[in-house]
């Protein structure tokens, strides 16, 4: 886990067109107080309603969160929900320029009606129709104009219609003209119609229908008729609990089991796979690599209720999660360091390098874990003893410990303790950590005591 953690920092910003249905997806929330005298059924008392960008959205949701700059096409219709959908989306600095209205098409919705954290029914407000000719003409042509600049393209196909024989080959011969990466999440039984895409990405229902065979059907044999199909150079099949397999078609096969703590929903797991996975991809890294970034993002999307955004610092933390025997960072793991604490208040605690841990020390550091915060030690030593850093590392009151001086300034230009304390030999006391930052800054030999408050 260590090492794929160390992946975590060669994953650069990337440029990524999502192309496909764009759906609104909205939460109805409150209490169920009494059931209905009309029929057997529960009143919902509702407390507020949200509004989400859904399917191939949320696909550009997770993409953003992980650090990617977005080109989002598809459609909506001159209706209510497309305008809420388009509005999300532009709150969140996506250029919904290239999300086109079709007359006589309406934005599919999907209601989820939730009470106490447990969805009571989905009402679905679409209808299935196809790309008009004249619109789908108008974006073949603009598919240069759109795509000219990105890594990756991610193919959503929700089987709303907007995806045609003829774009999706419009799409995926333009993008293999110009050595861009797709990776296509599909829809329905025939899979000919993404011919030539990079990857394919279907789950395991729709992998054995694909090919019309049952569900005792050797998954390898389900496998290789698909990259047949498809002419896709790799097919991941995503299989719930049971993880995420990869295939080439060579008839190797990878599998990486899922972790998850508790499982509460499942919607839109589909679409961060898809989103990790086209990061990763985009950004070089090995097809085993992005699984098994994407088998921990989708961990971390099932255990949240609704459609989740997971984000880097997810990743990182729940991988340090996996290895928490792994508590020191030097400059090559600070990144991922950086990663876990973004979204996780620490506490700080500068100590000298030590040989031993007196009584002292123990006592303070017992002293900083009493709350839930972690707590990071950063020991003042170019080159610490490593005797005094194992003993650290194995005191269950640590979470984290940092050496070297410049790792501290990389950590800090982004994150910031919610304490900082120090540790003179003696005494814990609480330092300032602006004032201990500049003074890390401007002195290379910089010895405790520092600046108290």
């Amino acid at each position: 886990m260590v090492a794929l953690a160390n992946t975590l920092r060669d994953l650069k910003p990337v440029k990524v067109a999502v192309i496909g249905d764009f759906l609104l997806d909205t939460y109805t929330i409150g209490k169920a107080k009494r059931i209905s005298p009309e029929a057997p059924v529960a009143v919902i008392h509702v407390h507020h309603e949200e509004h989400k960008p859904g399917g191939a959205g949320n696909v550009v949701l997770n993409l953003i969160s992980l650090g990617a700059q977005v080109t989002a096409i598809g459609r909506t219709g001159k209706d209510w929900g497309g305008d809420v959908l388009c509005n999300v989306l532009s709150q969140e600095g996506v250029d919904t320029s290239a999300i086109f209205n079709q007359q006589r098409y309406r934005t599919p919705v999907k209601n989820r009606v939730i009470a106490e954290n447990q969805q009571i029914v989905r009402i679905d407000f679409e209808e299935i129709v196809s790309l008009d000719a004249q619109l789908e003409q108008e974006i073949i042509l603009a598919i240069p104009t759109f795509m000219h600049d990105v890594q990756a393209i991610a193919i959503s196909d929700y089987g709303k219609g907007f995806l045609t024989d003829q774009l999706l080959k419009a799409i995926i011969d333009y993008a293999n003209k110009n050595a861009i990466l797709v990776v296509t999440d599909p829809k329905g039984h025939d899979f000919s119609k993404y011919t030539q895409t990079t990857l394919i990405k279907p789950n395991l229902s729709e992998a054995y229908a694909a090919v019309g065979l049952p569900p005792s059907a050797p998954l390898d044999l389900v496998a290789q008729k698909i990259l047949h199909i498809t002419q896709a150079r790799l097919l991941m099949i995503t299989r719930s609990e049971a993880g995420i397999s990869l295939f080439e078609p060579s008839g190797t096969r990878q599998d990486f089991p899922v972790h998850a703590k508790e499982v509460k929903d499942v919607t839109g797991a589909g679409d961060t796979v898809l989103a990790m996975l086209t990061y990763a991809l985009a950004n070089k890294t090995t097809y085993s690599v992005a699984a098994q970034l994407c088998n921990v993002a989708a961990g971390i999307a099932i255990e949240q209720v609704g459609c989740a955004r997971v984000t880097l610092s997810d990743v990182a933390y729940r991988l340090f999660q996996h290895d928490m025997k792994h508590k020191v960072f030097d400059h090559e793991q600070v990144f991922v360091l950086r990663e876990v604490l973004k979204k996780n208040p620490f506490n700080l605690l500068i100590v000298q390098c030590i040989e031993s841990i007196s009584l002292s020390l123990f006592q303070s550091i017992q002293e900083l874990t009493v709350g839930e915060q972690p707590l990071l030690i950063y020991v003042i030593d170019s080159e610490p003893s490593r005797l005094g850093i194992d003993m650290l590392a194995s005191l269950k009151e640590v979470s984290f410990i940092l050496i070297q001086q410049d790792n501290l300034k990389f950590l800090c230009s982004d994150v910031k303790p919610a304490k900082s304390y120090a540790y003179d030999g003696h005494h814990l006391q609480c330092v300032d950590p602006e004032s201990y930052l500049l003074n890390v800054w401007l002195h290379d030999d910089l010895k405790l005591p520092v600046t108290l408050n």
